[in-house]
């Protein structure tokens, strides 16, 4: 059974000279899924360090500066990440948005993001409170732990893409 056409935007960005080249290259799109997945490990080691220190972890450690330490290389690493993803939906766009897992996974970095944005708006503006050896309050603890589980399932849905 063939699948609907998808939005028109999809397919032009089937038809585009890079998404043709991505699917028709033997070597192209595995590299770029490596970039992907190597700006991923960084940007959820860097996520995943930051968290662990407002869990408890490593509490002689400021917290403002392993953040201010961490911080580069996660948008670092969303300088590999998100042109790399553009590039891998590019090749097939239709069927991307007609799967489950990577529509779950699209929603999980929404969330992530809605995540960090009210830590910071919230929690963060009192980390002077619990820089060093200081229990982090259970808002703050909240939060990492919930980016925690964010980033474990968009793991594991970019791994599922393969099978899904």
């Amino acid at each position: 059974m063939a699948l609907a056409p998808g939005p028109a935007w999809a397919e032009w960005v089937a038809a585009t000279p890079m998404a043709q080249a991505m699917r028709d290259g033997v070597w192209l799109y595995p590299v770029v899924e490596i970039v992907h997945i190597t700006g991923f490990a960084v940007l959820v080691g860097a996520v995943a360090l930051f968290d662990l220190r407002l869990l408890g972890w490593a509490r002689a450690l400021p917290l403002r500066p392993l953040a201010a330490h961490l911080l580069p290389w996660a948008v670092a690493s969303l300088l590999l990440i998100v042109p790399a993803g553009l590039l891998m939906f590019a090749t097939q766009p239709r069927d991307f948005l007609s799967n489950d897992t990577f529509l779950l996974k699209m929603a999980l970095l929404l969330a992530a993001g809605v995540n960090a944005a009210l830590f910071h708006l919230g929690p963060w503006r009192r980390a002077a409170d619990w820089e060093v050896d200081v229990a982090t309050p259970p808002g703050a603890r909240l939060h990492a732990l919930l980016s925690l589980l964010l980033w474990v399932g968009i793991i594991a849905c970019g791994r599922l893409l393969a099978y899904t």
